[in-house]
């Protein structure tokens, strides 16, 4: 009988070997998040132009520098990548024409690809086999599970350095592995909260004004979730519990703080979530605690799942949102910014919770490259917008001029709502153009 080590033994290769395995014409999946592969990456990149039509797929490439692969294919002759959600450098990559998205609702990845995609290869970065023949996929999850069934060929990357978290379907086991590759141990990503600007912390004021003991949390990424966690720390809210896609410095600086003591009613005591990322320290919190959960992002990002869970806040970012109700979060126009993630799922989950609560933030104004200011509150979404939220579905919007509650409201007392949070400087032409859409009300009362 083959011992766990032997078998090791027999599908270790070095990077340059296992890439061989990728053809013309497959398609890869190339990992997520801080489980995107780096040494394999440099590897294919060397034979990158004996290659034509790969397909490479992955959610979040979350280094500074495009992949190594894109650089060896600048004129995109081989290689076409694309993303299910987008990071900084792949929107740079998306404006250059070397990154394509792919729309999909962040939960249904995993039915995504079992049903709807043909997978050859694919590479995931993992932690060190454990002694029963386990490799761990680090601080994420998300559509791992079905990426690894489905794929012909499933090659790991070991990084050393990959923490090792507790949760549910978060192991490859050796025997649906083919190649192993031990890498060069590089550094997890780091990424970090912008410093908080004072329209930040006027919006957060206004969220936790409103946010209750006993609540579970979900927060999205950038400087406002930091915020509104820092605001927590510092007030008297208690017994906080945490089942969010994305585990962030906040929650860390919240349990630091002893805020989060998990008393939730649906998996009590475990910080649920699909990815994490951040600081070195987040890292080093999650790795080998059992008071973490990650999972795949069919459960965590299920609306009845949220929906179960008492009191869930969910707390994300926005780009504009129209008179309408009907709210972006994803473009600027025909400019690709954000995959939608789980937005919508918490949006929906959230009202369905008892005493559930959704937060859709933006700055009351936009100030462009140029210096033109805008206000992010309009009559209509312009053209090219993606609506991420349908208006039916928006619940609490919030600018640092308040907060408007849309639910049970008409068009005109949207209108209003939305347009008494809007930017004083822009109202009075917002109420013009509510009159001209025939959803304005002589009695309508706004603070100019």
């Amino acid at each position: 009988m083959t011992t766990l080590l032997e078998e090791y033994r027999s599908k270790l290769v070095t990077a340059a070997e296992a890439v061989k395995a990728i053809k013309s014409g497959d398609t890869v999946h190339y990992g997520a998040f801080c489980g995107v592969v780096w040494d394999l990456d440099k590897a294919l990149a060397a034979r990158v132009h004996e290659l034509k039509d790969v397909n490479v797929i992955t959610t979040i490439w979350p280094h500074p520098e495009p992949p190594a692969i894109v650089q060896a294919d600048p004129d995109v002759q081989h290689i076409r990548f694309n993303s299910t959600q987008f990071s900084a450098v792949e929107r740079k990559m998306n404006r250059e024409g070397r990154c394509w998205y792919i729309p999909v609702q962040f939960r249904e990845q995993l039915k995504y690809f079992t049903q709807e995609i043909d997978l050859d290869v694919a590479m995931l970065r993992v932690a060190p086999m454990d002694k029963h023949g386990y490799f761990n996929l680090g601080p994420q999850v998300a559509d791992a599970p079905a990426v690894v069934r489905k794929a012909k060929t499933v090659i790991v990357e070991v990084n050393e350095k990959m923490p090792v978290v507790h949760g549910m379907q978060n192991t490859i086991h050796i025997s649906q592995i083919d190649y192993i590759v031990e890498g060069s141990n590089q550094e997890l990503p780091v990424l970090l909260g912008k410093e908080a600007t004072e329209v930040d912390r006027k919006i957060a004021s206004h969220i936790v004004e409103r946010v209750r003991d006993g609540s579970t949390l979900q927060l999205g990424i950038g400087g406002l979730p930091n915020t509104v966690g820092s605001f927590i720390c510092d007030s008297d809210i208690k017994d906080l519990s945490v089942h969010s896609e994305m585990f962030v410095d906040a929650f860390l600086n919240l349990f630091k703080a002893g805020k989060i003591t998990g008393k939730k009613n649906l998996d009590p005591g475990k910080m649920v979530w699909t990815f994490a990322m951040g600081s070195k320290e987040l890292y080093d919190f999650v790795d080998n605690n059992s008071l973490h959960h990650v999972c795949p992002v069919d459960y965590v990002n299920e609306i009845s799942t949220i929906a179960q869970i008492d009191n869930f806040v969910s707390i994300c970012s926005c780009l504009e949102v129209d008179l309408f109700g009907q709210v972006n979060s994803e473009s600027v126009g025909l400019l690709h910014i954000a995959g939608n993630g789980g937005q919508l799922d918490f949006v929906l989950g959230s009202y369905l919770s008892k005493g559930g609560q959704s937060f859709l933030c933006t700055p009351s104004t936009f100030r462009a490259k140029d210096g033109t200011v805008t206000s992010t509150i309009k009559p209509t979404l312009p053209q090219g917008s993606i609506v991420t939220i349908p208006r039916q579905v928006t619940h609490l919007v919030v600018t640092e001029y308040g907060v408007a509650n849309l639910k049970g409201k008409s068009t005109w007392q949207r209108a209003e709502a939305l347009i008494n949070i809007a930017h004083p400087d822009f109202r009075d032409e917002l109420v013009r153009a509510a009159e001209k859409m025939g959803i304005w009300k002589n009695s309508s009362k706004v603070t100019m």
